[in-house]
């Protein structure tokens, strides 16, 4: 168990977020998608999640520019550029607002001391480079080579009619 002390650097488990989830989720839905627009409530639909929390996560995915929106009768989402250029690596650095492996890693929280071992400590050089090859493996994809057999077997379903 993770000692939970806020004063006390502890390790946090290694964990993206729904969020970044449910976003590249999104993104593997649109890159199978490529030959038309689709809805939000199409991507809710196929993964089942919420409509609601889906809004955000396009919005956000919007100003990032890795989705593109499109308003009006015909309108609907697209990617914001070819899934041959959008590296999983810049999408999870986009979506993660922290990645921070220990406390001292993080921003520092108001009302906390920092770690006595600061300035000395060898841990959080090591999880440092952890993360850097974590975030490294995560570059050296792009979201084409996410998209596998499996997902568009599962994705390419048509979409459901319209309400």
């Amino acid at each position: 168990m993770l000692e939970k002390d806020v004063n006390v650097g502890y390790l946090t488990p290694m964990r993206l977020t729904l969020h970044t989830d449910y976003a590249l989720r999104t993104l593997i839905y649109l890159g199978i998608h490529t030959d038309r627009l689709t809805s939000i409530h199409e991507i809710a639909q196929a993964y089942g999640i919420s409509e609601n929390h889906l809004v955000k996560i396009i919005h956000r995915l919007g100003r990032g520019g890795f989705v593109e929106t499109l308003r009006g009768r015909r309108g609907g989402l697209r990617l914001g550029r070819p899934a041959e250029e959008i590296r999983i690596g810049d999408v999870v650095r986009y979506t993660e607002e922290d990645l921070g492996l220990v406390t001292c890693m993080q921003p520092p929280v108001e009302g906390t001391r920092p770690c006595l071992l600061v300035g000395g400590c060898s841990l959080r050089g090591v999880l440092d480079e952890a993360l850097d090859s974590f975030m490294g493996v995560l570059d050296s994809y792009t979201l084409a080579q996410a998209i596998t057999a499996h997902e568009r077997r599962f994705l390419e379903a048509p979409p459901p009619p319209a309400a």
